[in-house]
């Protein structure tokens, strides 16, 4: 499991409950000034996370008004960009250069070194990415221009960086602590293609970070497209623009070729289907079509070469054991 830190506001005094928080938001972010009228019995959790440089966390809380002050970035700077995630909750903002609002599914992107006055209302539920400026390969002066703008996370980029961060907060488990620094990176990219994205800025972008922000993507497509029997190297690059032999060129230091990868995935969800109690009375056939295999042939022989038995012999051995 990562490396992780775990505030609840139950866990303080009613009377130490703000300012632990408005001491702890100071460690996770940068220190600010934070009002709010629930602040006698206040209650909030954080989840932090510990990718390297790099620092994920989600939290909850009641309404606040957030001040980054120009005395406090004369005390202190961490020289940070923040981008806040609004999973539930809207509020607003207002920066130096532009004001703006927010709701659920937007990015709100913020920097340690501006002064901002942002306030959040309804029941704010956020995630919260903390990424160092030295790391994101821009100009700093162009990246600051994206501060205070609100992103989507419905399409492109945003909606890629907001997959990858949901489902890394909602579970760890799978990972170990050294993969910290390599998923850091990995968010790194892709907040560095937002601001270009943001920023129509793409040419300022170096080519390593265009190829791995273009294979996340591309692993993006192919989980939401595995039931498609269609699916294969030459539709994937057609999708995405690309010759098949760039698209094989970019999965050369992954663990699989693409086509080995898309069976695998496939061939994973088919066993969690036919281990599922629920599914029992769905053919082995019919689980495998759904999951690309048209012919059962096909579907049994790549299963006992990746598992040592037959589907409806592993489906039979998995039921009976929780009888």
């Amino acid at each position: 499991m990562l490396g992780e830190m775990v505030f609840r506001s139950e866990d303080v005094a009613a009377a130490d409950r703000f300012d632990y928080w408005v001491e702890l938001f100071g460690r996770t972010h940068a220190p600010m000034e934070l009002r709010s009228e629930y602040a006698d019995d206040f209650w909030a959790s954080q989840r932090v996370l510990d990718l390297g440089a790099v620092t994920v966390w989600s939290g909850t809380f009641q309404p606040l008004v957030f001040r980054r002050t120009p005395k406090l970035i004369r005390q202190s700077d961490p020289e940070t960009y923040h981008l806040s995630l609004v999973v539930s909750g809207t509020g607003g903002g207002v920066w130096r250069h532009r004001e703006t609002e927010y709701k659920p599914h937007d990015l709100l992107i913020s920097s340690s070194s501006l002064p901002n006055d942002v306030h959040s209302t309804g029941d704010p539920a956020v995630v919260g990415m903390e990424v160092p400026k030295a790391l994101l390969p821009l100009p700093r002066d162009m990246a600051d221009r994206a501060i205070g703008t609100p992103a989507s996370t419905q399409e492109g980029v945003g909606a890629l960086l907001a997959q990858f961060v949901t489902r890394l907060t909602a579970d760890t488990a799978p990972y170990q602590p050294s993969d910290g620094p390599r998923l850091g990176a990995v968010l790194t990219d892709l907040v560095a293609a937002l601001f270009a994205h943001l920023l129509e800025a793409g040419d300022c972008l170096p080519p390593e970070t265009h190829q791995r922000t273009l294979t996340l993507r591309i692993k993006g497509f192919v989980q939401e497209h595995l039931h498609d029997p269609q699916l294969t190297p030459a539709s994937i690059a057609a999708a995405h623009h690309i010759s098949t032999s760039y698209l094989h060129r970019l999965f050369e230091d992954e663990d699989a070729t693409v086509a080995a990868w898309i069976r695998r995935l496939r061939l994973e969800a088919a066993r969690r289907d036919l281990t599922d109690p629920a599914l029992h009375a769905t053919p082995v056939h019919a689980i495998a079509a759904r999951w690309g295999f048209l012919r059962a042939t096909d579907f049994s022989r790549a299963y006992r070469t990746a598992y040592g038995t037959t589907p409806t012999d592993h489906r039979h051995q998995t039921l009976r054991s929780r009888e």
